[in-house]
């Protein structure tokens, strides 16, 4: 922020701010509508079932067994500004992804990638798909084998700074958070909690600390050094996910210690990750741009006793209610398909069978949810295919819209509101908590300045097509930022 530009007034622009559609909407300059991520997972009509945004049975797990690693970007209809950069390079340049989350690794690189890795829960390593390779190469194999996240998770996990530094946080020990194996103040031995049955290790609870940033740091810095990124004649990129605030944030909430001291501890990894691009490839070499896949709300049972009107809405109930409203209008029948990610979806088969208007039900549903507390708006397919909205929520929510995977019905809660899922907080809404990211750029052709302007979050592939003077993402609806470039 010293030396670099600072965008302060970055948004997405659409309702379900989720991880998957932020990572699509970075790499493409495109809304979910455009490019299909509508979600961190939805309803495939055609299979009858619920898929995650990178989810594919084509392929296998390459480095581990299970299915941690059946994941590519065939869910992604459009391309990237990776793509786009191995086609203008004849694919001498090379694009990598890391990160904790298969989905990060993935959608934020795309469908020409040379390599993307993500974490596997069961054995603490990094893998990948069948997609990409056949085979882990040697050097991942060489830093599988320094079994780092045993020796991560045999640290203990202790405020890196005095208690009286925590000046942003609410006290340690507090009623709203759920923490890890119940344990929700310092210290985390994190070597006992860890072990299950005292024998073997839970490898997930290091994306629960902040070992798990300095871990996927660790990687990162192999992946250049290995792979050479940076050294030949064509730009590589190299994209990077500290995802671990994401998991922390939903044991701890944002106004915690625990939040406070992840964040000052990814400072920490990124100075040092900042220096090792320093000293190999040098910072004028090389364009770091810094953002975030989507906010957080605060946790409403705080906001709550602060006494703002906020709550927790229930899905499961209204969704019940509403079967049992359906039944008295239509007649019994399995009308609603299923509901998922703030979409409901009605069975389109038993709606055509019994010569009902689709357009009908689905106006009727949104009636009938509009009453439940928490609930701010509801919208049809019907209305979103037929109206072109240009501004406030309803665009956001046109913005998220997918004809092909979106249900039918469309539900945005109250600002402050989150969905009951056993999570204290979480993202997911078109509000400004949620929708506002951070967005720096430091290094090549990057001059320190504010940017006070508003800049939609699908102008970041655009703006870096435009430095490298490739073509934009075929879908890219966004725009370069040209106060950066003047």
């Amino acid at each position: 922020m010293e030396e670099g530009t600072f965008c302060y007034n970055a948004n997405f622009n659409f309702m379900l701010t989720q991880s998957a559609p932020g990572y699509a909407t970075i790499s493409t300059g495109s809304n979910p509508s455009d490019h299909g991520i509508i979600a961190d997972s939805w309803y495939l009509r055609l299979r009858g079932k619920r898929i995650n945004a990178t989810d594919d049975d084509n392929v296998k797990t390459i480095g581990g067994g299970g299915s941690i690693g059946r994941h590519s970007p065939r869910n992604l209809t459009v391309s990237t500004l990776g793509d786009e950069l191995k086609l203008a390079s004849h694919s001498k340049s090379k694009v990598i992804g890391i990160s904790i989350k298969p989905d990060a690794a993935i959608l934020l690189t795309g469908h020409r990638a040379n390599e993307a890795y993500w974490y596997d829960d069961a054995t603490g390593n990094w893998i990948t798909s069948s997609y990409y390779t056949d085979t882990l190469p040697r050097w991942v194999n060489d830093f599988n084998a320094k079994k780092m996240a045993d020796i991560y998770l045999n640290h203990v996990w202790e405020p890196l700074l005095p208690a009286s530094d925590y000046t942003e946080s609410l006290p340690d020990d507090n009623k709203y958070e759920t923490g890890i194996n119940g344990k929700h103040t310092f210290p985390y031995p994190l070597n006992n909690l860890s072990k299950i049955k005292d024998k073997y290790t839970n490898y997930e609870m290091l994306k629960y600390t902040p070992f798990g940033n300095t871990y996927t740091k660790d990687m990162a810095i192999a992946a250049i050094a290995n792979e050479n990124l940076g050294k030949g004649d064509n730009p590589d990129l190299l994209t990077v996910n500290f995802s671990t605030m994401s998991y922390i944030n939903e044991k701890y909430g944002n106004n915690s210690v625990e939040m406070e001291d992840t964040y000052l501890r990814l400072d920490k990894d990124l100075e040092h990750f900042i220096h090792f691009i320093d000293d190999n490839l040098g910072k004028e070499n090389t364009l770091i741009v810094l953002t975030s896949d989507h906010g957080e709300a605060s946790v409403p049972a705080y906001l709550a006793d602060m006494n703002l009107p906020v709550d927790y809405f229930n899905a499961n109930n209204a969704i019940a209610l509403l079967k049992s409203y359906l039944n008295v209008v239509y007649g019994k029948g399995d009308w609603v398909k299923f509901y998922n990610n703030r979409q409901i979806y009605l069975n389109h088969n038993l709606i055509e069978d019994s010569k009902i208007s689709l357009k009908e039900m689905q106006e009727k549903v949104a009636q009938f949810i509009i009453q439940f507390s928490g609930v701010a708006n509801v919208i049809t397919a019907s209305t979103l295919q037929t109206t072109n909205f240009t501004r406030g929520i309803a665009e956001k929510m046109q913005n998220s819209y997918n004809q092909k995977y979106s249900g039918d019905v469309l539900i945005n809660l109250q600002a402050g509101w989150i969905e009951k899922d056993g999570k204290i907080t979480s993202g997911n809404s078109p509000y400004s908590y949620d929708t506002h990211v951070p967005l720096i750029w430091y290094g090549w052709k990057i001059k320190r300045a504010d940017i006070a302007m508003p800049v939609d979050m699908t102008d970041i592939a655009p703006t870096l097509s435009s430095f490298l003077n490739i073509a934009f993402p075929n879908s890219c609806s966004g725009n370069p930022i040209l106060k950066l470039m003047e």
